[in-house]
């Protein structure tokens, strides 16, 4: 599995998500919690952008009248048709036998743990004599 670095942690803020183009595929990072989570930005049924999803609490009911709020913005409801997605897993929630959206693993890592790119710029020596910068080729 290739590793790709898409973004800074800043750049996708606090309950946001951003879109990158991965390996031709639309991948949708989500922000909650403080958690981050990659799911392939396509709604199974139709293909909705799940970029466009309400982000939802799931909602559960000991008993009737009682509502219990938990993993609040970490179901994706579909912009289209309403179809809920678990973001951790891209599970749906009405048949998770059959549908599911792809997702992805997600790591945080320091500028520093990261491994240098393949790509290198060439470089010169530079030496400052006498107010004048020299460039040797």
């Amino acid at each position: 599995m290739a590793r790709h670095i898409v973004a800074r942690t800043s750049d996708i803020p606090p309950g946001g998500n951003k879109v990158f183009g991965v390996e031709g595929r639309d991948i949708v990072v989500f922000h909650v919690n403080g958690e981050f989570f990659a799911l392939l930005n396509r709604c199974p049924h139709e293909g909705a952008p799940l970029a466009k999803a309400a982000c939802v609490a799931r909602l559960t009911s000991p008993e009737p009248g009682v509502y219990q709020r938990s993993r609040v913005g970490e179901l994706l409801r579909c912009p289209w048709h309403g179809w809920e997605f678990d973001m951790r897993n891209g599970q749906s929630w009405f048949d998770p036998q059959r549908v599911k959206v792809r997702s992805y693993p997600v790591a945080v890592e320091s500028g520093g743990e990261l491994q240098k790119g393949p790509y290198v710029a060439e470089t010169f020596p530079v030496h400052v004599e006498d107010s004048y910068v020299i460039i040797e080729t």
